[in-house]
Formats: structure tokens, C-alpha cells, sequence
């Protein structure tokens, strides 16, 4: 098989995302037969048929959805040596994009990162820091789209290696005159009596807590549902519910909100990070240096004081 042609590539899957040959062609600014011809060569080197014309466009075959995978990853990466080199040409000895859940990037992972770079030999490395759902940082990470992610270890991680990080707990948030709040810490079955404020299916901690409820054998009441932390603490602060919050995230704004914090005496409510990638080997040095200095923080005792604020989240969830 010869070696598979990155502009071709690039072709086929605008063809793909677009359903559509004369309209990929508009976006690439060539015409049509060329993008049929270079889909002719593809199917031509694969020894499969990719897509099926017809008269709405064309329809993705099964061969051509995995060439599609594939396609993805090897554009990404052709993409990030394209950075990499122009971030050489401009003074940046190493560059490394990290994917990472809200949760991390809330809590601890600013402040580690930061400690990395201040260190002289690291100075003229650039850090990309990308916040995504914890499914998301997987999936990005088997695309290729960072060579770092990091997320809970709860996730599917089968196929990634891993390194411990930091770990979190989640706490109760309520109001000063919520019943709840005459407790120092309390179970999560204890809350389910009482309506909350939640965060969006899709999100870990969401996950976590529709199965907690399903195991106790008790549904949990959303009075609202809102896709940041921040968010959270002000429907509570506005008496609409009580959260489950990282007790990380909480504290620092809880004095300002007037808010009570109570941690979660369950078992789960004990959260760990890990430091996640496909191969240790093939990390670049600056990855690999980084990967070390953040698993190097996971034995590192956590500061229960209160952490400084944050400015708000991003919309999205850990």
C-alpha cells in the first residue's frame, strides 16, 4: 500500500462531514472532479469502496466510516506538528496540550501547571489547557487531539496507561436555613428528602449520583439544572435547592455566598485524578516532563484550608 496522501485525506472527510462533493469542493476552493478523483485513488490504494454516490450526495460506507476514524487522527496529528514547528519558529522550546475535566481545572491543575513552568528549564514550554466533559477527554485522547488528559478514574480508561494525580470530595452545599445545614457532614441518602440543584446528564458527577440513588432505591429531585459550578452555588444561594459540589470548589466561595459546606461521608464522595495517555515512550519530552510533575503532586498531602477564588467556569461540566 503507498503511503497515504494527507491532502486526500482532507478531502474525503470534508466529503463525509458534508454529505456532499460539490460542497466540500466550494469549502476547498477546487472543483468537484478533483475530490472525486482523489476518492477514486483512496478506494483505488484501500481496495474498498468509501462512499456511494446518490442523488441527495453521498452516504458513507462501512469501509469509509473506519477510514473516517483513522483520517481524524492522522489529520489532528499532522496538525500539531504544523503548531509544534511554527511554535519552534517563534522561541518555544517544547509545546504540550492537555485535555482535562472542569473538576481539574477548578481545583488544582492552574496552580500545578504553573509551578511546572516556573521552573527554569521549563520556561519556554507552552501548556494548552482544554476543558471537556470527562467523556470527552477520553475520547479526544484516543483521537489524538492531546497527548495529556486528565479526568476522574472512574472513566473508561481501558487501553490508556495512567498516573495517579490529586484527588477531590464531594460535599453537600446549602443554605444557612436549610435543615440540612444543621449537620457537620451528612450521607448522601440523607439529602434525597430534599430538592436539588444538579448538573447535566452527560456530566461525571451526574452519573455518579443517579447510580448512588438507584443503589439507596430513592429518586433524586431536580428543582434545577445548570451546567457550571458557579451556577450551582448561586441557585443555592438563591435557596432553590441544595448541590453536590467538590468540597475543593465550595469552600472558597461559600463565606462569599454565605453557604454551608458539608462533606459527604460516602465512600464514593472520595474522588481521584489520573494523569492519562496512549504511551509513555512516544511522549515528547515536554509531555513526558510534565506527566511527572503531576504525578508527582498526587502524594502530595491537600491543603483543607480555603483555596483563593477562581473566576467563574467555562459552560461546560466536569
Amino acid at each position: 500500500m503507498h503511503d497515504l496522501d494527507l491532502t486526500s485525506l482532507r478531502l474525503f472527510v470534508a466529503v463525509c462531514e458534508t454529505r456532499n462533493i460539490a460542497r466540500a469542493a466550494e469549502q476547498h476552493h477546487i472543483v468537484a472532479s478533483a475530490i472525486s478523483k482523489r476518492i477514486a485513488q483512496l478506494e483505488s490504494t484501500l481496495g474498498n469502496v468509501l462512499v456511494e454516490r446518490n442523488r441527495r450526495g453521498v452516504a458513507i460506507t462501512g469501509a469509509g466510516e473506519i477510514l473516517l476514524e483513522h483520517a481524524r487522527g492522522m489529520l489532528a496529528g499532522a496538525d500539531r506538528v504544523a503548531r509544534d514547528m511554527a511554535a519552534f519558529g517563534k522561541g518555544i522550546k517544547g509545546q504540550v496540550r492537555v485535555l482535562a475535566t472542569v473538576s481539574s481545572i477548578a481545583e488544582y491543575l492552574p496552580d500545578d501547571i504553573a509551578s511546572f513552568l516556573q521552573v527554569p528549564e521549563h520556561r519556554e514550554i507552552r501548556i494548552d489547557i482544554e476543558e471537556a466533559l470527562s467523556r470527552d477527554v477520553v475520547s479526544g485522547l484516543r483521537e489524538g487531539l492531546a497527548p495529556l488528559a486528565v479526568c476522574w478514574d472512574a472513566a473508561d480508561l481501558q487501553g490508556l496507561q495512567t498516573r495517579p494525580y490529586r484527588s477531590d470530595h464531594l460535599a453537600i452545599i446549602a443554605s444557612p436555613s436549610h435543615p440540612i445545614a444543621k449537620k457537620q457532614r451528612c450521607t448522601f441518602e440523607e439529602t434525597l428528602g430534599y430538592d436539588h440543584v444538579g448538573l447535566p446528564a452527560s456530566t461525571a458527577v451526574h452519573t455518579m449520583l443517579a447510580r448512588a440513588a438507584a443503589i439507596i432505591g430513592k429518586p433524586i429531585s431536580y428543582r434545577a439544572v445548570v451546567s457550571t459550578f458557579d451556577a450551582s452555588l448561586r441557585c443555592v444561594r438563591a435557596r432553590l435547592g441544595i448541590a453536590v459540589v467538590p468540597r475543593e470548589v465550595a469552600q472558597p466561595m461559600a463565606s462569599t455566598y454565605g453557604l454551608k459546606v458539608l462533606p459527604l461521608t460516602d465512600p464514593w464522595a472520595q474522588r481521584r485524578f489520573a494523569i492519562c495517555f496512549y504511551d509513555e515512550k512516544r511522549l515528547s519530552p515536554a509531555a513526558k516532563a510534565l506527566a511527572a510533575h503531576l504525578q508527582s503532586l498526587a502524594t502530595t498531602r491537600e491543603d483543607p484550608s480555603p483555596r483563593r477564588p477562581r473566576a467563574a467556569i467555562k459552560p461546560a461540566a466536569p
